[in-house]
């Protein structure tokens, strides 16, 4: 047989039936439910934007999920298709297909199906819709139907769009906007926009943006460049955020009403799994923020925090932080004479820590060899990085020897050796051929120790 097998017929079909757009279209009224999802995926892949437009339409199934689909922007155009097409309101034609379509799903998402297994076609049920918002599916059908002497009043379907919205005040952003608000106008407030993830750039400038969204439903949280004030009036109207990310925020005082809110507001978020705050002044108030916390969070992220002594000492033994995945400490100076606390911290996030990062600390090489007895104990570790650091080559060679042991360990970010610089880190004063030195001794070591499945990467300015 030849080494190159056939397409299926039945994708062979499929291909064929999308070369004709009149066919395509046609054979909709009349082709079984099950082909409906493979027809959609082609007509995705392949850009067929009438033809996709015709499938939601008549969409045989409860809900539709893009799911794995490679959506970059030649496929945004497809994406508003789908939602120019989705039935928000009852059919009034008379074709043999009527919708059934009640929950469109535009994020991506690895592990999910185009739709949902059917266990019962009397009580359609889709994973993923919503939960959380009083204008879900879910709580809408609650009150969908009641009596009134004697009679049912029979309200409007509602229906849902589920997306993941990024609020960064371009041209394409303004367009999705504006159709999201025409499509809920459209509907006659039937359709309820679900957004899971939500990233805002400027907080100040997106604040109109923000009020047709039901905060309720948003797990994921990001925001770039914004004040604390206008932040916690945001987190105000959200409960069920398991992901917090803050860049660049801006407030006046620790100790004044808008941190305290803010704290307020972080102590109910009880499924918040990752909290990352990227420039945000903490020095000796990371406690107040730790305490808060639910003891279940997976990450965190502490970059351009300012942290101080005391506040790696309550971190060491902050019960919040004793089970984290990830920790990013980077560019927060750690230049002290005892690191008995930091110690004390990697050996309590042994049993979990995957990745850890210490860029830019001006961790020494006294105190980075003091760590080596505590870093080959996190034996679940796979990515450490602590580039940007003053370490001589001999250090840098220890601490490969010692690491080495850890099988799980698969990328290494290292920081150039201080030999390298005529003056170190300053700009145009690494010594290139210095830096291919060690990168030849090290890629030996790897080999020495038979570790060629072990990434060792450096960064050059």
């Amino acid at each position: 047989m030849d080494a190159y097998q056939p397409k299926k017929l039945m994708d062979l079909a499929i291909q064929s039936l999308l070369s004709s757009k009149s066919a395509a279209l046609q054979a909709l009224e009349d082709i079984p439910r099950d082909l409906f999802i493979p027809l959609f995926i082609a007509a995705f892949d392949g850009g067929h934007k009438d033809t996709l437009s015709e499938i939601v339409k008549v969409w045989p199934f409860y809900c539709l999920h893009i799911g794995p689909l490679i959506v970059q922007e030649p496929q945004h155009e497809l994406l508003k298709a789908m939602i120019e097409n989705f039935p928000v309101c009852p059919a009034k034609n008379s074709a043999s297909r009527r919708p059934k379509l009640r929950i469109l799903d535009l994020r991506q998402d690895t592990d999910c199906r185009t739709t949902c297994p059917e266990f019962s076609i009397k009580s359609p049920f889709c994973f993923y819709s919503c939960v959380y918002s009083d204008h879900s599916i879910t709580k809408i059908e609650e009150n969908l139907c009641f009596e009134n002497s004697g009679s049912t009043i029979q309200l409007p379907r509602p229906v849902e769009l589920l997306v993941d919205l990024s609020l960064d005040g371009s041209l394409m952003e303004r367009e999705f906007l504006i159709l999201l608000m025409n499509k809920i106008k459209e509907s006659s407030g039937s359709l309820h926009i679900c957004c899971r993830d939500l990233q805002v750039d400027k907080l100040c400038g997106c604040k109109c943006s923000l009020n047709f969204l039901d905060l309720k439903c948003v797990a994921q949280l990001s925001v770039d460049k914004g004040s604390l004030s206008d932040i916690s009036k945001v987190l105000s109207q959200m409960d069920h955020l398991e992901s917090l990310s803050l860049f660049k925020v801006t407030f006046r005082s620790l100790s004044g009403k808008v941190f305290k809110n803010f704290l307020g507001h972080l102590r109910r978020m009880e499924n918040l799994k990752e909290l990352n705050l990227s420039s945000f002044y903490l020095k000796n108030n990371l406690d107040r923020v730790l305490r808060v916390l639910p003891p279940v969070l997976d990450f965190l992220y502490l970059p351009y925090c300012d942290l101080s002594y005391r506040d790696f000492r309550f971190l060491a033994q902050c019960p919040q932080a004793s089970r984290l995945k990830l920790l990013n400490l980077s560019n927060n100076s750690m230049y002290w004479d005892n690191f008995e606390p930091f110690k004390i911290l990697l050996v309590n996030l042994s049993g979990t820590i995957q990745h850890l990062e210490i860029n830019h600390c001006l961790i020494s090489d006294s105190a980075m060899s003091s760590l080596i007895p505590a870093l080959i104990r996190c034996t679940h570790l796979r990515i450490l990085s602590f580039a940007s650091n003053p370490i001589t080559m001999p250090v840098l060679a220890n601490i490969m020897n010692s690491l080495t042991t850890l099988k799980k360990l698969k990328i290494v970010i290292y920081p150039i050796p201080v030999h390298c610089y005529e003056r170190w880190h300053f700009q145009g004063s690494l010594d290139r051929r210095k830096l291919a030195i060690v990168q030849l001794q090290l890629k030996a070591m790897l080999q020495t120790a038979e570790r060629d499945d072990m990434n060792w990467i450096t960064y050059t300015e």
